[in-house]
C-alpha cells in the first residue's frame, strides 16, 4: 500500500485528488493532511480519515509517507516541492510547477537531484480527443499546418463562482492565464513543441486583481502558429481545438473530432475516440509508483519546467 500525504487543500482540485487516491481502494491510503489554515486542515483531515498535522515538515520527515499531492498557492510550490524532494518524498502536484522560471528550475533541481517519482497534472494528455488529434496532424492527411489553436474558459469570474483567494496573487501568481491557461499552453507544447517566440494580450473587464480574458501567440520555427486561449468571463464554451491544415481542417468541440478535407469534398467525418483515452495523471502516478517506472514524457519535470517557462514569457511579453 502507498501512504500519500495531502498537503493544501487552497486549490480547486484538491477533494478532485483525495478522491481520486479513495477511489482506489487498498492500493493508497491518505494518512497525513497539512494545510496553512490549520482549521481548514483539522477538518479535512477528519473527512479523510487521517491525521492532521501542524507543520508539513513532520510529515516530510515521517519514513511511513511515500508520496505527497501538493494543491498548496502555486507561489508556495517553490518551498514546499523542493523541501518534498529532498526528503525523498515522491511528488504528485497541480498543474502549474511554479510562477516564475527561477522558482522552476529550483524545484526541478531538486527532484532531479532526489531521483524521485515527479507527476504533474497535466490532465488533457490523457485525453482522448486531444491524442487522436495529434496523430492525426503528424499523418499528413491535414497537409502542411499554419495554424493550432486550443481554448478552455468558463465564467468564474463573470458567474462569481470562483474562491476569493483565487484573486489574491501573492498566492496565485496571476489570473486566468496562470491557472486555466496552463491548459492550452501544455496542449500546445504537446502538439506542437517549442515555439521560437511567445506573445500575449491579457484583458480585465470585471476588475479584479490580474487577467481574466488572454491569449497567449506561439510562432515556431516551421511557420506554425499557436494561439492559446481563456478566460474566466466566458459562457457555455466548451473545450475548443482547431487545427488549420492546406488539405483539411480539424475541429475539436467538446469530445468530438470534425474533420473537413479536399479529398472528402467537404464531409464531416466523426472519428471513433474510444482507443485513444488512457488514464488519469494521478492514476499513471500511482501505477508508476507500483510498478517503479519513470514518469510519462508529458507528464514529467521536464514538461513542466518547460510549461512554466512559457508561461513566465507570456507574462513577461505582453502586448
Amino acid at each position: 500500500m502507498i501512504n500519500l500525504a495531502m498537503l493544501g487543500k487552497w486549490h480547486v482540485h484538491a477533494d478532485d485528488y483525495a478522491k481520486q487516491a479513495m477511489e482506489l481502494g487498498d492500493r493508497v491510503k491518505i494518512t497525513a493532511v497539512w494545510d496553512e489554515d490549520a482549521d481548514i486542515g483539522k477538518q479535512w483531515a477528519e473527512e479523510l480519515g487521517a491525521k492532521f498535522y501542524p507543520t508539513y515538515q513532520e510529515i516530510l520527515s515521517m519514513d511511513s509517507i511515500n508520496a505527497i499531492i501538493c494543491n498548496t498557492p502555486t507561489t508556495k510550490h517553490r518551498e514546499v516541492l523542493s523541501a518534498a524532494a529532498k526528503a525523498g518524498k515522491h511528488i504528485f502536484t497541480e498543474k502549474m510547477l511554479a510562477c516564475t522560471e527561477e522558482d522552476a528550475e529550483a524545484i526541478a533541481n531538486e527532484v532531479l537531484r532526489s531521483g524521485i517519482l515527479f507527476v504533474i497534472s497535466h490532465p488533457l494528455t490523457s485525453n482522448a480527443v486531444i491524442r487522436r488529434a495529434k496523430k492525426l496532424m503528424y499523418t499528413g492527411k491535414l497537409g502542411k499546418i499554419s495554424c493550432v489553436r486550443f481554448r478552455r474558459s468558463h465564467g468564474g469570474v463573470s458567474e462569481n463562482w470562483l474562491p476569493e483567494r483565487w484573486y489574491d496573487t501573492n498566492a496565485s501568481g496571476g489570473g486566468a492565464m496562470m491557472d486555466l491557461g496552463a491548459h492550452p499552453v501544455y496542449v500546445l507544447h504537446y502538439l506542437c513543441g517549442e515555439p521560437e517566440h511567445i506573445s500575449s494580450v491579457l484583458g480585465n473587464i470585471f476588475g479584479t486583481s490580474s487577467d481574466e480574458n488572454s491569449i497567449a501567440l506561439f510562432k515556431y520555427e516551421n511557420g506554425v502558429i499557436g494561439l492559446a486561449e481563456t478566460a474566466f468571463v466566458t459562457y457555455g464554451v466548451p473545450d475548443i481545438l482547431e487545427v488549420y491544415g492546406s488539405d483539411a481542417y480539424l475541429r475539436a468541440h467538446g469530445n468530438e473530432i470534425t474533420i473537413i478535407a479536399k479529398d472528402g469534398n467537404g464531409d464531416k467525418l466523426i472519428v471513433d475516440l474510444e482507443s485513444d483515452q488512457v488514464e488519469s495523471p494521478f492514476t499513471r502516478f500511482i501505477k508508476c509508483l507500483e510498478d517503479k517506472t519513470i514518469a510519462p514524457i508529458e507528464l514529467n519535470i521536464d514538461t513542466a519546467l518547460i510549461c512554466s517557462r512559457k508561461m513566465a514569457e507570456i507574462y513577461k511579453n505582453v502586448l
